[in-house]
């Protein structure tokens, strides 16, 4: 089965391709996501999420679209700002949702991000660290490499690829 990942970044297309195994070709496919550079709140990353996929599916000869985008986000009666992870999946005629892990950010990353900065290149600067985003991400760098942006991404698109399979 073909399926369009909509985004070029190798963590994402590789998250998609650990979620579905080997009997599957994943071809990412750069949609836009349709929402801010830095979603901010569950409900504008679950809809970059589902814009991408759509987009994704769209693109052509796929039976499948998968979205991922991560955000920033407050959680109800917990204190802090949080990394969240949410990914859609679409045959065009359903789409599907699951969500990755939720980290609470360091207060100094989350000051700036509310400030209005992205959390890539805050990351980037706070850890001394080139390029964090399209490599171990915020999680890896928040867990201390127990986890990577590559298996938080794949959880979430377990989680939304279930009722496909």
């Amino acid at each position: 089965m073909r399926v369009a990942v909509g985004s070029g970044n190798p963590v994402k297309r590789a998250a998609t391709e650990r979620a579905l195994g080997d009997d599957h070709t994943v071809v990412a496919e750069p949609v836009a996501s349709g929402v801010a550079e830095q979603p901010r709140g569950e409900a504008e990353t679950v809809a970059g999420a589902r814009n991408r996929a759509e987009r994704a599916l769209a693109s052509g000869g796929y039976a499948l679209g998968v979205g991922l985008e991560g955000g920033v986000a407050r959680v109800e009666s917990v204190d802090g700002l949080f990394l969240t992870m949410w990914a859609a999946v679409t045959d065009g005629g359903r789409v599907e949702y699951g969500a990755g892990p939720r980290l609470r950010l360091p207060e100094r990353v989350a000051n700036r991000v509310e400030e209005g900065a992205e959390l890539g290149p805050v990351m980037d600067e706070a850890y001394d660290m080139e390029n964090v985003a399209e490599n171990e991400g915020a999680a890896g760098v928040l867990t201390s490499g127990r986890m990577d942006r590559t298996s938080a991404l794949e959880h979430a698109v377990a989680g939304a690829l279930g009722p496909f399979l």
